[in-house]
C-alpha cells in the first residue's frame, strides 16, 4: 500500500481583511452619530450653586449662554485682573454688548421659536449680585425675558 503524505504542515489559513474597511466605516459613522460638539470654551471660573428644584431645559437649540466669574487662568487675571466678568461665545464681553448679543442670536432661531428663546446665566457662585443685576437689566433692555440660573444638584434646605 502506498503512504499518502499532507503538503506543508498543519498551518492556520490567513484571516481574510475583506470586511475590514466595512467595520472602521461603521465605527467611523457610530461616533460621528454621537459625538456631541462642545459649543464654546468657558475662559471663566463656575463653580456653580447647589439647588433642590432643579428642571431640564428641554430645547437646548433655543437656549443662549451668558457665562459670568472670574477669569480661570492665570494670565487671564493677570491682564483683566480678578473681578468677575462676563463672557459671551468665547470672548469676554461688557454689559453694552449684551443687547447686540441677544439680537445676534434671535436672527440664528426660526421666527415662530423667537418667543421660546432662553437665556441661560452660569454665574459662578462667589460671584457678587450686583453684576447679576446688570445683566439682568441689559436682558429687559433687549426684550430676553426668558431667564435661567443653571445651577448643580445637591442643595438639601432639610439641613
Amino acid at each position: 500500500m502506498a503512504r499518502f503524505k499532507k503538503k506543508g504542515g498543519s498551518s492556520l489559513p490567513a484571516i481574510s481583511t475583506a470586511s475590514l474597511p466595512d467595520i472602521v466605516f461603521m465605527l467611523l459613522f457610530f461616533f460621528m452619530v454621537t459625538t456631541t460638539i462642545r459649543q464654546s470654551t468657558v475662559l471663566v471660573r463656575q463653580n456653580m450653586p447647589k439647588a433642590s428644584e432643579i428642571q431640564k431645559l428641554e430645547k437646548k437649540s433655543l437656549v443662549s449662554y451668558i457665562h459670568c466669574g472670574t477669569p480661570n487662568t492665570a494670565a487671564a487675571r493677570a491682564q483683566l485682573g480678578s473681578e468677575p466678568r462676563i463672557q459671551l461665545n468665547d470672548a469676554f464681553a461688557e454689559l453694552s454688548d449684551i443687547g447686540p448679543f441677544i439680537e445676534l442670536e434671535r436672527k440664528e432661531i426660526h421666527e415662530k421659536l423667537k418667543s421660546k428663546m432662553t437665556v441661560s446665566l452660569k454665574v459662578d457662585k462667589e460671584t457678587k449680585m450686583g453684576i447679576v443685576t446688570d445683566i439682568k437689566q441689559e436682558l429687559r433692555k433687549a426684550n430676553a425675558l426668558k431667564v435661567n440660573y443653571s445651577a448643580v444638584p445637591g442643595y438639601n434646605p432639610r439641613r
